[in-house]
């Protein structure tokens, strides 16, 4: 039972400290966003604030990135989808041996270092362009063009490897059927080849579109003087962050769970018709479980809180608790400078000594130099200091040196 006991401990402290490194930034970042600190924290947490979402959609720069990463990562799929199709079919007709050399060709972009692709794709476009006598306002030197060639190459692979997982699952006997029914071979293609790949393409169509969403190792080098999502939050990062940047994951994160709802409810409907009939009857019996389950009414009652609560956030007006951390702060400071003012009277009431004027003349000026160099030692009024008298002669013995005084600074004069 100890033992029992013992290894369920360690097992929901294992677990704790998993979803802990899992999840924690998700839930600080999540904070921060609300916080209307300017610099992302939980403590000291001041004001209650949506500001940042607003300042997120005002970076135009950001804005503009978003833009280019959409339009380049949709173009992307409408290439790499097709490339990635015709490389899995093309390795499932070959023989074992030409299919082992092909699939090590189509395989390697993936292996290869996004710099390296980035680089070799400017200096290989730029060069075919400068063969052909382009220039230098042409597509072969236009970011865009080149990132989506430069994309291309390797998330094509991504689809292919995509297709090859569904195809080992397809039975060919049945395009040969056909064929032999008189089907032509596009017909074949079209009526049960593309049908039984229809999950696949929807897999491998957003795994492409991710891929080139988030690119950021080639997309630096090939986009040149332009920007996209991931480029434009790099240079944001490196210059300094803000919670804006919280705001971002709050949003990627609530489409994320609204995507992850909506897919869950289409996989228990998918399940829910393929059981028995006393299951179907009873969900779907119903007129009103049936509206509710299905995954498009999910998403609409998600989208329409997302909504709701998107506006909600409009309306809250944080100024007056901002005005009011802002007063707080300038009288801590103020504080502070008084306490630091009083300190300093204090400490110079305690070092001051009290002398007599007499005393004070004859201590005014601690330097061992007799005020030559005081700013009003030259002054018209003043004396100027008699000379010290000369010194009579001194003992043999004020001079220790052993060569008589010769190098003494009075040695040489006239009278001795």
């Amino acid at each position: 039972m100890n033992r029992g006991t013992g290894g369920g401990g360690v097992a929901a402290g294992f677990s704790l400290l998993f979803f802990s490194f899992l999840f924690g930034p998700l839930i600080i970042m999540v904070i921060t966003a609300f916080n209307s600190s300017s610099f992302p924290r939980i403590t000291p947490w001041e004001c209650f604030t949506t500001e940042w979402f607003g300042v997120l959609f005002a970076n135009d720069r950001l804005m503009s990135g978003l833009l280019n990463s959409l339009v380049i990562a949709v173009s992307v799929v409408a290439i790499a989808v097709p490339i990635g199709l015709a490389g899995a079919l093309a390795l499932s007709e070959l023989s074992s041996r030409l299919r082992a050399v092909l699939y090590t060709v189509l395989i390697t972009p993936i292996l290869i270092p996004g710099v390296v692709l980035g680089i070799s794709t400017i200096v290989f476009w730029g060069a075919l362009g400068r063969s052909v006598g382009a220039e230098y306002g042409s597509f072969f030197f236009d970011g865009m063009f080149l990132t989506l060639a430069g994309q291309v190459t390797f998330i094509s692979a991504y689809a292919m490897l995509v297709f090859l997982a569904r195809l080992q699952r397809f039975d060919p006997i049945l395009t040969e059927a056909a064929l032999d029914l008189g089907a032509t071979p596009g017909q074949a293609f079209r009526k049960i080849l593309l049908p039984f790949l229809g999950p696949a393409i929807g897999s491998a169509a957003f795994l492409t579109f991710l891929a080139s969403f988030e690119n950021y190792n080639t997309t630096v080098f090939t986009i040149l003087s332009g920007n996209t999502f991931t480029t434009a939050l790099a240079s944001k990062v490196r210059h300094g962050t803000d919670p804006s940047l919280s705001a971002l994951a709050v949003i990627i994160i609530g489409i994320t769970l609204i995507g992850a709802i909506v897919h869950e409810a289409h996989t228990r409907r998918k399940e829910v018709l393929r059981t028995g009939i006393a299951t179907r009857s009873r969900i779907y019996g119903n007129p009103v479980l049936k509206t509710l389950v299905h995954p498009l009414t999910v998403f609409l009652i998600l989208a329409g809180i997302a909504g709701l609560a998107a506006w909600q956030g409009t309306r809250h007006d944080a100024s007056v608790c901002k005005q009011q951390i802002l007063d707080d702060k300038r009288a801590r400071q103020h504080e502070l400078l008084e306490e630091q003012r009083r300190k300093m009277q204090e400490q110079q009431k305690t070092t001051a000594p009290v002398t007599s004027p007499a005393d004070a003349a004859g201590k005014a000026n601690p330097s061992p130099f007799g005020g030559a160099f005081s700013p009003n030692g030259l002054a018209p009024g003043q004396e100027e200091p008699a000379p010290a008298a000369a010194p009579t002669d001194a003992p043999a013995t004020a001079n220790p040196s052993p060569f008589g005084g010769a190098f003494t600074p009075n040695g040489l004069k006239p009278s001795q």
